[in-house]
């Protein structure tokens, strides 16, 4: 196919391509609604992602759908914006394109006066990037519906095996990395194996499942107060969380993993290895930075100045988990702030006003450990147990798009985990769990390829093929 110019103006009006369609260059998209201005938001996925909710997706909470709104249903009331599905492949600042990669290959050429680059971060694996094809991490829709299938998988195996040792391999489940994600996906792995699911097995006693919990730090959620770590670890512990802190991950295959404690090193047999140990830039940082002419940090980000701008290009803003900004945290609340700010400084520019540096309001963290238990610090506050539960319900259904889907969640969570104690979203079939037990998986724990349905073998002089194809 050839180049398409998908970006050129019909009205002259000054054009902004938004890269990435999550926290930052939604709220830039949206804090330009009304401004005499065309909005090209641009991203390889169709829907805008809440993050920090992927972990109840793999969990079996909640569908994908309520925490993953389609973009365009988001925008479709803003009239000077439209939303493109294509993987962007190429930044040129010289020319002020932005190139692109439709579904059907050909290339798109979007030109700009304005560029916003907010293309988030994936997994980090420090240098060790093979063990991405034995311990999936959760930055995308595809990725926690990959884990939701590796957990029930496996207890699908404990109820076949006849083994003691293998059905204990099977329900051996290790989450590397104690931050907020691997505390909530721990928890919750606890909750399904020891709460939700004992009755619905006749062979396995999912209750003997094992859930591991591996932190390299001294202490569980690193950036928390010490009040916060204590009761999250005690917390854990009591739903039957194993917590192995100052400890490493330091090799892996299909079968174990290696670690390297206080105690020297340890293989664990396990099936399921779970990834929630760090993050990096995407690689448009990389990019982006290359053609800028500044040096990315160790995390891939981009420096920008303190209006959101990178260096040399006053009309190129980069925001989110991608840059490096006062070393704010890579987590909701920068990118939402930064995207209103952005779309203010280029209706500001517009209007011929000046536009104060960035400042960020530092709204607290908090995580969620199980049924009624979270921590919370908010606004110089420390809040522990069901206080913290109930402020952590209220914020992330306040931050999800759209009512419809915050009344969804609600009603899902009520039924889920305050009534039935039960999960909705356990759907799994055999080509999945053959797909998950068998070796020979892509990169991000993928398989390559799909189990035929039939076992025929194929005529004589018939070429063999290889059912299905990469993900």
């Amino acid at each position: 196919m050839g180049t398409v110019g998908a970006g050129q103006s019909t009205t002259g009006r000054h054009r902004v391509v938004v890269v990435g369609g999550g926290f930052g260059g939604l709220n830039v998209t949206r804090a330009l609604a009304g401004a005499d201005v065309e909005v090209t938001l641009v991203d390889r996925s169709n829907h805008h992602l809440f993050q920090p909710l992927l972990y109840q997706v793999a969990t079996g909470i909640l569908p994908p759908g309520l925490i993953a709104p389609a973009l365009r249903s988001i925008s479709k009331r803003q009239r000077n914006a439209r939303v493109l599905l294509a993987d962007v492949q190429d930044l040129d600042l010289d020319r002020r394109l932005v190139g692109a990669r439709a579904p059907d290959g050909r290339l798109l050429e979007l030109p700009y006066d304005t560029l916003v680059v907010a293309a988030g971060a994936t997994h980090s694996y420090f240098g060790k990037d093979h063990f991405a094809e034995y311990a999936p991490g959760m930055k995308t829709i595809e990725d926690a519906r990959y884990v939701r299938d590796a957990i029930l998988a496996k207890f699908e195996m404990a109820e076949i095996a006849t083994d003691p040792a293998e059905r204990a391999e099977w329900l051996t489940f290790v989450v590397v990395g104690a931050g907020p994600t691997g505390v909530e996906l721990a928890g919750q792995i606890a909750e399904l194996a020891h709460t939700v699911l004992p009755r619905d097995y006749r062979s396995a006693d999912t209750r003997q499942a094992r859930i591991i919990l591996l932190e390299g730090a001294g202490a569980v959620l690193p950036p928390f107060a010490p009040k916060l770590q204590a009761y999250t670890q005690k917390r854990l512990e009591e739903m039957g969380v194993e917590v192995r802190l100052n400890t490493l991950a330091v090799d892996m295959d299909h079968q174990s993993i290696t670690v390297k404690g206080p105690d020297g090193l340890e293989t664990i047999r396990t099936g399921s290895r779970f990834w929630a140990a760090g993050v990096q830039a995407s690689p448009l940082a990389r990019m982006l930075a290359g053609h800028a002419g500044v040096e990315t940090d160790r995390a891939g980000r981009v420096p920008v100045s303190a209006d959101c701008t990178v260096a040399g290009h006053p009309e190129v803003f980069a925001i989110g988990d991608m840059v490096a900004l006062d070393k704010l945290p890579g987590v909701a609340q920068p990118a939402i702030q930064e995207g209103k700010y952005v779309g203010r400084v280029i209706k500001d520019r517009l209007a011929g006003r000046q536009t104060p540096p960035f400042r960020y309001f530092d709204k607290g963290t908090m995580a969620t450990i199980g049924y009624r238990s979270a921590v919370a610090d908010a606004f110089g506050v420390k809040v522990i147990g069901f206080p913290a539960y109930v402020m952590w319900v209220f914020i992330h259904v306040l931050y999800l798009v759209g009512w419809g889907n915050r009344l969804g969640t609600l009603y899902t969570w009520a039924r889920a985990l305050w009534l039935s104690h039960t999960r909705g979203n356990r759907i799994i079939a055999f080509e999945t769990a053959h797909q998950e037990v068998t070796e020979g998986r892509a990169p991000a724990g993928r398989p390559p390829t799909i189990l035929p349905r039939s076992t025929r073998p194929p005529a004589p002089d018939a070429e063999e093929t290889i059912p299905g194809a990469p993900r």
